[in-house]
């Protein structure tokens, strides 16, 4: 079952070049940043990325572990994470995608003519073929 939030720990690394962050219990997510502003929001950023593409794949999203059994380095602090999934699970499936299409040149010439918006005549074509009453 989806969950709508996630706090998952994270280490923030800091070392002279910057800070590198890692999620424990999720190998693979392991953004990084030059200020631990940047780092904070960076390691949001790619929790929720992480986390949306695992629900997406159908794969097992693991328990968080207590911040008590990791161990750190004297460079390294435990940073604790928060997502709240519907708002990027919204802003991925609603944004825009750019598509290339080919309509007669006569077609073309006549809608702008008219000033019709292609892109808002396409979504609403397609709505109405698909039987989608709502926006998403």
């Amino acid at each position: 079952m989806l969950q709508d939030r996630y706090i998952y720990p994270a280490i923030f690394d800091y070392a002279d070049d910057g800070i590198s962050i890692e999620f424990p219990d999720l190998p693979g997510c392991l953004p990084c940043a030059h200020t631990t502003e940047e780092a904070v929001k960076n390691a949001k950023e790619a929790l929720g990325l992480h986390l949306y593409s695992m629900e997406k794949d159908k794969d097992y999203i693991p328990e968080p572990t207590h911040i008590e059994k990791i161990k750190l380095e004297p460079n390294q602090v435990i940073v604790l994470v928060e997502v709240w999934m519907p708002l990027i699970r919204d802003a991925i499936e609603n944004r825009a995608v750019k598509k290339t299409l080919t309509i007669p040149k006569w077609l073309n010439d006549l809608a702008e003519e008219k000033q019709i918006n292609f892109s808002h005549t396409l979504q609403e074509a397609l709505r109405e073929r698909l039987g989608v009453n709502a926006y998403k």
